[in-house]
């Protein structure tokens, strides 16, 4: 097997032994990469399959993407239980332990930085879907005039447009109200329905630092912005490490 190191994430002041219950990859030990104050956990990978040759197929495949991501996050949600934790992105990987070390000590203070910004804090995330309204009404009957169906073409992209920014308006609204009780705050894309799982419209994707003696306050916000608007599903989800404020770009 031609092997290399996958790394989960970076931390400090983790406890000798608090991963020894903990796998990576295929059953395969956890290891910590030391350089300084900060602690690379790692795991070997075989490059067959994480080697630049077999990524750009493995990653078409979502069973692949799917169990890597849920072993990537088991590990950094174990880590983090322990520690401060800055998330690394998915698949980076290394040749050996040398080269792990180089990359910590050539980001250290950005590493250092991160891991200071996430400390006694967890990652929320909130959803908001829109329920569906009204069905449509019935097409009305073809017009004579081709100067009515355009002014019924306008009024549509009209009402559309409105729409919109009734639907913008109530996402800032929503996105300033969670924030109070957070020390940062990032507005994410939609998510893919097929992720997701739902069908109602995504109107909001918001991820949320909050502070540990914050988070009822977070919560009850959230719980009650959504018992406040019947017309909106908004959906919690936490706590997480705080993959939104501490990733790095270290591959």
């Amino acid at each position: 097997m031609s092997g290399g190191l996958y790394l989960f994430a970076v931390s400090r002041g983790l406890p000798e032994g608090a991963l020894s219950a903990v796998t990576g990859f295929d059953g395969e030990h956890l290891r910590l990469v030391r350089s300084g104050d900060l602690q690379a956990v790692v795991c070997a990978v075989d490059l067959a399959e994480f080697g630049e040759a077999a990524l750009p197929r493995n990653l078409e495949d979502l069973r692949w993407v799917e169990h890597v991501a849920r072993t990537h996050d088991e590990v950094v949600r174990a880590v983090a239980r322990h520690a401060e934790a800055a998330p690394m992105r998915l698949v980076t990987i290394y040749a050996d332990e040398d080269g792990v070390r180089r990359q910590l000590d050539r980001v250290h203070d950005d590493l250092v930085a991160a891991l200071d910004r996430v400390t006694g804090r967890s990652e929320w995330g909130v959803k908001v879907y829109a329920r569906p309204g009204e069905p449509p009404a019935a097409p009305a009957p073809r017009e004579a005039s081709g100067a009515a169906y355009l002014q019924r073409k306008r009024e549509a992209a009209q009402a559309r447009r409105t729409a919109d920014e009734q639907v913008e308006h109530v996402a800032r609204a929503l996105h300033e109200a969670l924030s109070g009780a957070t020390v940062a705050a990032r507005v994410l894309a939609p998510q893919d329905p097929r992720l997701s799982g739902r069908h109602e419209r995504m109107i909001h994707n918001g991820a949320y630092l909050v502070p540990e003696e914050r988070a009822d306050e977070f919560q009850a916000t959230a719980t009650l912005l959504g018992s406040s608007r019947p017309d909106l599903i908004v959906e919690l989800q936490g706590p997480w490490p705080p993959y939104s404020f501490a990733v790095l770009e270290t591959g």
